[in-house]
């Protein structure tokens, strides 16, 4: 896994954060994920921004998830409990932006790729993306509180169960047909169809925008149940440690269920 860097641009009233590892499909590490919640903290701050985008280097992936080598050091459950914790941290400090953000999808939106675009608020994609978090097929882990409610209150619970349990990819038609996309946009169409999006949110009234954006993420997490339990106890498996050093070492995984 090479070390990737997050890259943050401000082009007038955009303010552009890009997911720069192509080698490994954006997948973001330890480091990434930091760089996103501080920058966004800052971005947070400047008004000057009115429309922030998300978007993958390289054009074959927005983001395929997080580098699952570091989890080849977690010994026990509470590994996991803080590391759920830190995706909802950095995955938060995007949903708590008070500009409207865009993501822009090209390829694949998987695992935490997926977590981002949902936490966009707009969703701009290429006939190739797909998106999904194949959770129960690749290393055998599990989501937060948050992340599942995330994901349901977008894609719904059937489409949410397809994703989870059976591990399928969503494509973009079948996103625009739900509702998901605001639009399909062929390749050499996309950075036209992203300023056109940027300058209309750019044009809106910021102090109403933030308030919609707020009022709806209070009502997504809402009363949220503990979770813990359940993250600790798949984070502490045989099944994930197995599933984790198979899936770095290329192997198929062999689930005991323990």
């Amino acid at each position: 896994m090479s070390e990737g860097r997050l890259v943050y641009e401000k082009v007038g009233a955009v303010g552009r954060i890009t997911f720069d590892n192509p080698g490994a499909l954006n997948a973001l590490t330890a480091r990434m994920w930091s760089d996103l919640g501080r920058v966004c903290r800052e971005v947070a701050q400047d008004r000057s921004v009115r429309v922030v985008t998300l978007r993958g280097a390289g054009g074959k992936a927005f983001l395929s998830g997080t580098d699952i080598t570091g989890f080849l050091s977690f010994t026990s459950g509470q590994d996991g409990l803080a590391y759920e914790a830190r995706m909802d941290e950095y995955i938060g400090t995007v949903e708590a932006l008070p500009q409207p953000v865009v993501a822009v999808v090209e390829g694949w939106a998987v695992g935490g790729g997926v977590a981002l675009s949902c936490a966009a608020d707009i969703r701009i994609a290429t006939p190739s993306a797909k998106f999904g978090s194949p959770l129960g097929r690749t290393i055998g882990n599990c989501l937060s509180a948050k992340g599942y409610a995330r994901l349901v209150g977008h894609v719904g619970v059937a489409q949410a169960k397809r994703m989870l349990l059976l591990g399928e990819m969503v494509t973009a038609q079948e996103m625009m047909g739900l509702g998901l996309l605001h639009s399909i946009v062929e390749p050499e169409g996309l950075d036209a169809a992203v300023d056109a999006m940027c300058e209309k949110l750019a044009g809106m009234a910021p102090v109403s925008l933030k308030a919609s954006k707020e009022a709806m993420r209070r009502l997504t997490y809402r009363a949220l149940p503990d979770m813990s339990d359940l993250i600790e106890e798949v984070y502490g498996s045989e099944d994930f440690r197995n599933g984790v050093r198979n899936f770095t070492e290329k192997k198929k995984p062999e689930w005991k269920g323990v």
